[in-house]
């Protein structure tokens, strides 16, 4: 990489010439934390650099919050926010570069023009619920949403900057005593409990930027802080001028307890007849540009802008963007919204529904049409269905399942269910054991398996291990295990940690302990290999450029062979006699897949063009394949046995599940329900279900369980707790 020069002892100064491989062309801003540049890729595409400041650069926390921010820019990457083209954290001077995208930010609209007008502050409210509800369910806190971070773009507003954002399952917690935010936009808990910040201070922002937006002027504003604060925690805010239909709303926002605020789903319910209006419904008038509909002065963000923004941090609204959204498409939204809330009653209602296909028409409801373990063998034969499944409302509700035994019978377990068995055939629950506890994750990679002919789940936080017989459910043993042990479940055996760094391995028939030792070090990933033939641990050295892989004999805890290979590597699977593993960069990123033959040795490895981001994967069954997914929507895959990239797809699903393949596709669900089909020959998104998302206040699931397919069928689960199956010939063509 070219190096970043400096000419001038200031920040003001520095120009650096490259960052990675880009051309900086001229500087777009400038802030406390560093420089944005306009710059250009190879092929011509325009981009917005972020450069931070040199003497930053040498203060290892500024670059922990910096690779965060990248992070979290590339989770909540789509139509609303920015989207990372490409970043290196950890060069000399860190840089980041998004897509760039001409326009004013709200900030600049509003102190070049004045206050918008009060059909435009309906659209940027539509717009900005949107927002925050992708952005929430990819797991993010914004943290510091305000109008200097909204561009006004042609195709609408984006949400940028996510220097101080946080993923709200993370343990990862603001600094006692450190002020994090902007005052006149912060939420009261932002002050009072800043270790507790979640979505709801998002949602307050969000009422004081349009606040902003409507008046010219903050709901708490005051030339302090620290009477910013005080109002903001204890005063009620200043909405004179706020158009009055939109007072009760922005009321609602700014209510001083988080629990008191509506959902970024019910704000964008109130407003989203008033944002596109009747006229977007009627057909001759679909492919009228929504800007026109506006009165008034029109939609911001035609024209490109190179101000600065007064924030102290760096400003980003260069950045960031896809082409602007067709109006067809913006025009059809509210009816999948209008199908999706259908479904989600008939849910309640009935208990099982037909699922709506995203390209088709709606499926019809399926009562239950045999006895338990009849299974459906023909796609043509098959009735979509879905039940709920899980208990309790709020937070992470979403099942996780799998498909085993002779029988091929659909095991679950859920919150509030350590697990289930239904018919895979009509979903009819065949037996339910409740949860003693507040269940929220299982065994191994979250879904029950079958092992040694029975049911392994464990429980979260209940320290032990059990299982259930598959006919009945009835317990048939439980074993303690430390309540924070991954658990290695392969066909015949269970394998696990100690607290004190042994290894245990449990014949899963019985439950009775095979072995005990130290066969491989106490971080090691365990991984089975098909039929209990053996077992492998990978565990990486502790200067992360090596890892060890290790043999080791099921039965005995014996270790048969060992391989030390370059890199910091995790396992994925053993199929078709290899294992098959992710290699990761110093900020977790996937760079390359590679695969060991594990009777000669042998090793490849496939680097990827792009690394990728939170990587989950699996293996195809003869080992051929690598089926690789990441956050942000990236779905590849990699020949490991000829070294290849296949290819990639941007699937526009920020969060999913680990892919699984089956009949020439693969498969993911997303986190807002849908049921992604590729082809798995092509890379071409071939069909996909409708969205299922919960009704609750938190519907971000922190993990998702990968889908199912056996018999011309696919099973999945989604966020608002219900289990669903679909022929897989249904998602073709679509």
């Amino acid at each position: 990489m070219p190096p970043l020069r400096s000419t001038g002892p200031g920040p003001e100064a520095e120009h650096p010439e490259y960052a990675g491989q880009y051309l900086l062309e001229s500087t777009l801003g400038s802030g406390g934390m560093g420089v944005v540049h306009l710059a250009a890729s190879a092929s011509g595409l325009r981009l917005a650099v972020k450069v931070v400041h040199a003497q930053h650069a040498k203060d290892p926390e500024f670059r922990a919050r910096f690779r965060q921010e990248v992070s979290a820019a590339r989770r909540v990457s789509g139509a609303f926010t920015a989207s990372v083209v490409d970043a290196d954290p950890a060069a000399a001077r860190p840089w980041m570069a998004t897509l760039y995208i001409p326009g004013p930010t709200l900030a600049e609209e509003v102190k070049r023009n004045g206050p918008l007008a009060p059909s435009q502050v309906r659209r940027l409210g539509a717009g900005l619920a949107e927002a925050l509800r992708d952005i929430h369910r990819a797991g993010v806190v914004h943290r510091d949403l305000k109008p200097s971070n909204v561009l006004l773009a042609a195709d609408g507003p984006k949400v940028i900057d996510f220097g101080i954002s946080r993923p709200y399952d993370s343990d990862l917690r603001t600094e006692t005593g450190k002020l994090i935010g902007t005052p006149p936009f912060m939420a009261p808990e932002q002050f009072q409990s800043p270790r507790e910040v979640g979505p709801a201070a998002d949602v307050f922002a969000m009422g004081a930027v349009l606040v902003h937006a409507a008046t010219g002027n903050g709901p708490f504003d005051s030339e302090s802080h620290y009477i910013v604060a005080y109002q903001v925690v204890h005063n009620e805010p200043d909405l004179t001028g706020v158009p009055d239909d939109l007072v009760p709303l922005l009321r609602s926002c700014l209510a001083k307890k988080p629990e008191d605020r509506p959902t970024p789903d019910e704000l964008m319910a109130e407003l989203r007849s008033a944002a596109y209006g009747t006229e977007a419904f009627i057909p001759t008038q679909r492919f009228r540009n929504p800007v026109e509909k506006v009165p008034g002065r029109p939609w911001p963000g035609g024209e490109e802008s190179a101000s600065s923004s007064s924030s102290s941090d760096v400003p980003t609204h260069k950045r960031a963007a896809a082409e602007p959204v067709p109006a067809p498409r913006r025009a059809r939204r509210p009816l999948r919204w209008v199908a999706a809330g259908a479904a989600l009653v008939a849910v309640v209602a009935g208990g099982v529904l037909g699922v709506r296909m995203g390209a088709g028409g709606d499926g019809e409801s399926a009562p239950p049409t045999g006895p338990a373990g009849q299974v459906a063998r023909r796609a043509d034969a098959f009735t979509p269905w879905a039940v709920p499944l899980a208990g309790g409302g709020g937070g992470n509700r979403t099942p996780a399942c799998s498909l085993a035994g002779a029988d091929q019978a659909l095991y679950c377990a859920a919150p509030g269910v350590t697990a289930a068995r239904l018919d895979p055939a009509n979903g009819h629950v065949v037996w339910s054991v409740k949860a003693k506890g507040a269940a929220g994750r299982v065994a191994d990679d979250g879904q029950p398996r079958i092992s040694g002919g029975l049911v392994l789940v464990a429980p979260p936080g209940a320290g032990r291990v059990e299982a259930l017989d598959p006919a009945t459910g009835a317990t048939r043993w439980t074993r303690p295990v430390p309540a924070h042990a991954a658990l290695s479940i392969g066909d015949t055996s269970v394998v696990f940690t100690a607290d004190s760094g042994e290894v245990r391995c449990l014949d899963s028939a019985t439950g009775k302990e095979r072995w005990r030792g130290r066969p491989a070090a106490a971080t090691a990933q365990w991984v089975a290999a098909p039929g209990g033939t053996a077992l492998y641990a990978v565990s990486v050295g502790e200067d992360a450029a090596t890892s060890l892989v290790t043999a080791v004999a099921p039965d005995t805890g014996k270790v048969l062979w060992t391989k030390r290979l370059p890199g910091s590597l995790g396992p994925v699977g053993v199929a078709g006699g290899a294992l098959a593993l992710l290699a990761a960069d110093a900020d977790s990123f996937t760079t390359a897949v590679v695969r060991l033959d594990t009777s000669t040795r042998a090793v490849r490895r496939t680097p990827l063009p792009a690394p990728v981001d939170q990587a989950q994967a699996t293996v195809a069954d003869d080992g051929s394949r690598v089926y690789v997914f990441g956050a942000g929507g990236s779905l590849l895959a990699v020949d490991a046995g000829r070294g290849t990239q296949l290819w990639r797809l941007e699937t526009g699903a920020a969060r999913g599940s680990r892919p699984v393949a089956g009949g020439g596709r693969v498969y993911v669900t997303a986190s807002d329900g849908r049921l992604l089909a590729v082809d798995a020959g092509r890379g071409v998104l071939v069909g996909q279900t409708g969205p299922r998302m919960a009704s609750g206040r938190d519907t971000f699931a922190a993990s998702l369980g990968a889908p199912v397919v056996a018999g011309g069928a696919v099973y999945a689960s989604a966020p608002d707790g219900a289990v669903f199956g679909v022929a897989a010939e249904s998602l073709a063509g679509r």
